[in-house]
């Protein structure tokens, strides 16, 4: 979401990434551990909570003017993907900042989390350090927050999304508020790509850029062993009403690119029979019951 969120600045993500790690209970480890233990395991992919954003007013989230004055509440999900080759964190949620601390309201948002990224990779037995990759779909900061936490993993990022969050000198710049936000990016190892990308080589894991919520806009293609093909949406739809009237936010960065990455997603999803996961509902999200098979 591009509106403009200053009290969850990069300023304010003083949350520290360093957890002590719990090992997993070695009596009982729950499916998912026994998973992610091995490392030649088949893909498996742990869903995380990064947080919940109440919108007072879904008319931002419509340019056709039909969700004015309705409230709803949105998810915020974060997903490692672990493949017997590394592991990739998708998306990056809410400031780890909001954790024990009261619901945050600006703007048509209250925002709240319960969990940080570290504190739940540490449920599953892990520690940030074993996170290899990390890719956002986008650079909202509902999608951004706990980059302070993977600060020694690669970031796989679009080149378009890149630099419209450095963009290039003589080129308009962000406002000082975004450039916090976005600043505890520029530390990390970049890893540069223009246009679909082929995370591990073998077709199980890809980054499909699907411009017009942001010029980088990207959505994750999973060919799962048990769920088959699985695509995560992103902010290319922000909840499922939204997705059936294909409505277009009214801050996306190009109404005309989204329509075209709609029309491109539904057709790639209609070919592989792919699961549409939509990243802020929750109603696609609960059932999965915190893994993707």
């Amino acid at each position: 979401m591009r509106i403009t969120y200053v009290l969850l600045t990069a300023a304010g993500l003083g949350l520290a990434a360093a957890c002590t790690p719990k090992a997993p209970a070695p009596d009982a480890p729950t499916a998912e551990e026994a998973v992610i233990e091995t490392a030649a395991a088949p893909l498996m992919v742990n869903v995380l909570d990064c947080g919940k954003i109440e919108v007072s007013d879904m008319d931002a989230f419509s340019s056709a003017g039909d969700y004015a004055g309705e409230a709803d509440t949105l998810t915020d999900t974060c997903y490692l993907v672990n493949h017997p080759d590394g592991r990739l964190l998708w998306d990056l949620g809410l400031p780890g900042i909001l954790v024990g601390a009261e619901p945050q309201t600006q703007q048509i948002f209250t925002v709240s989390m319960e969990k940080t990224i570290t504190q739940q990779l540490e449920e599953l037995g892990l520690t940030p350090e074993d996170v290899d990759y990390l890719a956002i779909s986008h650079n909202h900061f509902d999608h951004v927050g706990q980059v302070d936490q993977v600060q020694g993993a690669t970031w796989i990022v679009q080149e378009d999304e890149y630099n419209a969050m450095f963009p290039p000198e003589g080129a308009e710049q962000p406002t000082a508020d975004m450039a916090a936000m976005w600043s505890l990016f520029t530390p990390l190892e970049t890893m540069k790509i223009s246009g679909d990308h082929d995370v591990f080589g073998d077709g199980s894991v890809k980054i499909l850029e699907m411009p017009g919520h942001t010029p980088g806009h990207s959505v994750l293609l999973l060919d799962m062993p048990e769920s088959g093909p699985v695509l995560l949406s992103g902010d290319l739809y922000h909840r499922a009403e939204s997705r059936g009237l294909k409505r277009v936010p009214r801050f996306n960065w190009d109404e005309a690119k989204t329509l075209e990455s709609m029309e491109k997603f539904e057709t790639l999803a209609s070919e592989l029979g792919a699961k549409v996961i939509i990243q802020h509902e929750s109603a696609d999200i609960e059932p999965l019951g915190g893994v993707i098979r």
